[in-house]
């Protein structure tokens, strides 16, 4: 899995990571969507790696995302940061068309 991320959502995520967290962790959010597979693809800040943590491909940060969850992501993505706040996208299309700054500094169990 390969996550390229645009210059001005580097620049966001630098701005926003004030806790030096040292992970990009992508996440599969399922929380009030009734099951385990219907859910949101987005991304958060991290502290650590867990167990079934695998490392994605990426310039720009550390990211990381749960084997189970690694699924439910393309093979290649791409965030950038629109107006509104972060987009995930893949060539097939988008998976999270707004991803607020707020909800990436959201601390979460993987």
């Amino acid at each position: 899995m390969k996550l390229m991320i645009t210059k001005q959502a580097k620049n966001k995520l630098s701005m926003l990571n004030d806790q030096n967290q040292p992970y990009l962790r992508l996440f599969y959010d399922t929380d009030d969507c009734g099951c385990g597979v219907n859910g949101l693809p987005t991304i958060r800040f991290a502290n650590h790696k867990e167990e079934l943590d695998k490392e994605v491909d990426c310039a720009s940060f550390d990211v990381i995302v749960n084997r189970q969850q690694a699924i439910f992501f393309a093979a290649s993505l791409t965030l950038s940061y629109e107006t509104t706040g972060f987009r995930l996208s893949s060539p097939e299309g988008i998976l999270n068309p707004i991803i607020s700054e707020q909800s990436v500094q959201e601390v979460v169990e993987a």
